[in-house]
């Protein structure tokens, strides 16, 4: 064709070296023009052709595979299959080899292209698992996608220098130095990827703590590099994934497993108003509901130990006698025996005495409830406490508290007061 073209433009008057260069020009223009009908082609009729296919089956894998590209990227390999079947039109042995190492190094990079659309495809289609939540595949494909590209950028080198991929594979042997730096953090991110999936430490919605990097929250991405964790002041912290096997986190996924959030808070009883109780006492509390088992059997149990030791009850210390703050013990047990949101089996139950301190004796509840998010948890912890703080003072107690400026105030007011009523004058 070539010949053909030349030979028209030399009977019209055309010099043979300005024929064959307008020959070759031609060829070329047309060459690109076919590609170009190719890629129009592919794109309006062969694409929608498929994706129109995909969205009448029944399966989802290729919709996700087209939403990823993967088909739209593959279109692009009939343009380039014309420029290389077509470069052999040309006359020139050197621009024929030209474009030809041109169009399979493109070729090369389509494929590339595609492949790494088809991996993020495949992890897509991993995620429609139930148990993709627990094993996640990111840090894999991300690790697969570095050596996709590699890889892909090697052979085009080759192709493009008429060299062999070996070549530079053997160049790449000698700058491993350089290149263990260069993917230092890939490398570490692959080996914690493959222990954190193998040990199941971290899962997509774990909430995890690691205060080392501000880190409180539930787990929203885990990927080669990093983990992102979304804060509770929705805030997003990253975290390296070697982190995670190199320092200590913690886990609260335990936590929502098991079915049981733990409340571990202490009332302080002001130890000025710890007492034995009297006949008074007794009978007010009495008409509690929840003691009323409770102070007729410890009643019994008091008396029938004191009358079998011949015991002095002139003077409470001697024997055995109620206080006001076990009684008030027995009552919170009582109580969130009572409670349908406490767990009463399977898990820690105590309500225990602590060491007195300077800011009084502290009674703490050491329970877990049912219902471990966190909104519901702390109304139910807040509910337990309001009741358990109002009832304080039926017990003859008091809650200890630091005085405050009122409370210094009003001791002013009334020494000011007292100064005054003995000194009228």
């Amino acid at each position: 064709m070539s010949d053909w073209i030349e030979q028209y433009l030399m009977e019209a008057g055309a010099k043979a070296g300005m024929a064959s260069g307008i020959s070759t020009g031609l060829l070329l223009l047309l060459l690109f023009l076919l590609a170009l009908l190719a890629n129009l082609v592919a794109r309006r009729l062969l694409l929608r052709a498929v994706h129109a296919m995909t969205r009448k089956t029944r399966t989802t894998w290729d919709d996700l595979l087209a939403d990823r590209g993967v088909f739209t990227r593959l279109s692009h390999l009939l343009p380039v299959l014309v420029l290389y079947h077509g470069a052999t039109l040309l006359p020139s042995p050197g621009l024929l080899g030209g474009l030809q190492r041109f169009a399979l190094a493109y070729m090369v990079g389509v494929i590339c292209w595609s492949l790494h659309a088809f991996l993020l495809g495949v992890q897509d289609i991993y995620n429609t698992f139930p148990g993709s939540r627990s094993r996640p595949i990111t840090g894999y494909i991300q690790t697969l996608t570095i050596l996709l590209h590699i890889a892909a950028a090697i052979f085009m080198l080759a192709i493009l220098l008429d060299r062999s991929p070996l070549a530079f594979l053997t160049g790449l042997g000698a700058l491993s130095a350089v290149l263990m730096l260069i993917f230092r953090d890939s490398i570490l991110g692959l080996v914690a990827g493959v222990q954190i999936t193998a040990n199941d430490m971290v899962r997509l919605g774990d909430w995890i703590e690691m205060p080392k990097y501000g880190a409180d929250g539930d787990v929203i991405d885990i990927s080669l590099h990093t983990v992102k964790v979304r804060n509770w002041d929705l805030t997003i912290t990253t975290i390296p994934a070697h982190a995670l096997i190199a320092d200590s986190f913690k886990n609260w996924r335990g936590m929502h497993e098991a079915g049981g959030r733990r409340i571990k808070r202490a009332l302080a009883i002001d130890t000025g108003t710890v007492q034995f109780i009297d006949e008074e006492l007794l009978e007010r509390l009495s008409h509690i509901q929840l003691l009323a088992d409770y102070l007729q059997a410890r009643r019994g149990e008091v008396d029938a130990w004191n009358e079998a030791h011949g015991v002095d009850r002139r003077s409470p210390v001697n024997g055995r006698c109620l206080t006001n703050v076990g009684t008030f013990r027995a009552y919170i047990e009582a109580y969130l025996r009572s409670y349908p949101g406490i767990h009463q089996d399977g898990m820690t139950f105590l309500v225990r005495q602590l060491a007195p301190t300077e800011k009084g004796l502290p009674i703490e509840i050491y329970v877990y409830t049912r219902d471990t998010r966190w909104v519901f948890h702390e109304k139910l912890q807040a509910d337990i406490f309001d009741h358990l703080i109002a009832a304080v003072p039926l017990f003859d107690l008091a809650l200890y508290q630091a005085p405050g400026s009122q409370d210094v105030r009003k001791l002013a007011e009334d020494k000011a007061r007292g100064a005054v009523l003995l000194n009228p004058a």
